[in-house]
């Protein structure tokens, strides 16, 4: 199936762990019910946390597609890379060995025999990047990955490893954090893999045409839950005047806040395609309408100028 340009990504980090089965099948469904066909997990979901072992949000997602029957009429993503060897906390890396082998695993987690987008979920600077694209691209030949892409990768290194895949399948897709309100550099983003995007990052997306991922694009809540709260990377003076802004605009049009956050990632001049994580219906129902948002010219303006 065709990847969309400008759709809103379903992330299924939490099911099997913190949303059980039931509720993540609901919410899948009505994902799906909505028009929604794309759905982004990873081999280590969520390990994490206590009990956890990574298997259950490709556990979880395989056990829905296998009940429901919709596999073709889906857009499946999932990464390897950033799980941890068993009993340790190192995580696996992009070896050859481990690259095939995980997606192998993910394969039979997700009882399907493909993926449309296969992604590193980290850098592994350990292993000869040459070694990393080659076994990518065996994967892309052997039908077991559609497309290939980089998460949490600086550009360069994205740059690089096209360059070594020649003529060969290579990365298509980036994924990294990114939502509207931009951190600060010199304080810690939540988690030490985040790597956020950047001016350089859309700049070579834009000239390669390479669709950008967004995740953490709600800000895990914080735009409207005031018991998450802004994380502190984005605590410095341009951020109250862009929240200003977002709530204006959401006046304007009716909308919620989260769904103007949505309608700014997916209409710019690089489109970013957002990932939204969900643990209840009513979260779906909220972000996919977001992709009835426009934003008129005016309104962008004020979202992109404010806090400059």
């Amino acid at each position: 199936m065709a990847i969309p340009q400008h759709t809103v990504v379903l992330g299924a980090l939490p099911f099997g762990t913190t949303v059980d089965e039931a509720t993540s099948f609901a919410i899948l469904d009505r994902f799906a019910e909505l028009g929604g066909t794309v759905v982004d997990t990873a081999n280590n979901y969520a390990y994490w946390l206590d009990g956890a072992t990574g298997d259950e949000s490709e556990t979880t997602v395989g056990r829905w597609l296998a009940a429901r029957g919709n596999r073709d009429g889906l857009v499946l993503s999932t990464k390897c890379g950033a799980r941890p060897h068993p009993g340790t906390d190192t995580w696996e890396g992009l070896s050859e060995k481990v690259v095939k082998t995980a997606l192998d695993a993910s394969l039979a987690r997700l009882g399907t025999d493909r993926v449309d987008v296969f992604w590193t979920h980290v850098e592994d600077r350990t292993v000869p990047l040459e070694e990393t694209v080659g076994a990518l691209a065996d994967l892309v030949d052997e039908g077991k990955a559609g497309e290939l892409g980089a998460s949490n990768h600086a550009a360069w290194r994205v740059e690089r490893a096209r360059a070594l895949a020649g003529d060969r399948p290579r990365y298509t897709h980036l994924q990294n954090r990114h939502s509207y309100l931009v951190p600060r550099f010199d304080k810690a983003l939540p988690s030490p893999a985040h790597v956020h995007v950047t001016r350089e990052h859309l700049d070579y997306a834009r000239s390669e045409q390479l669709p950008v991922w967004a995740y953490s694009a709600l800000l895990s809540g914080g735009y409207t839950r005031p018991e998450v709260g802004i994380p502190e990377a984005y605590d410095h003076p341009g951020t109250p005047p862009r929240l200003a802004a977002l709530a204006e605009t959401a006046r304007e049009l009716g909308a919620t806040v989260n769904q103007v956050v949505l309608a700014w990632l997916l209409g710019g001049e690089t489109p970013v395609l957002p990932i939204v994580g969900a643990s209840r219906v009513e979260q779906i129902e909220e972000v996919m309408g977001a992709l009835a948002l426009t934003l008129d010219s005016e309104q962008r303006r004020r979202l992109d100028e404010a806090g400059a």
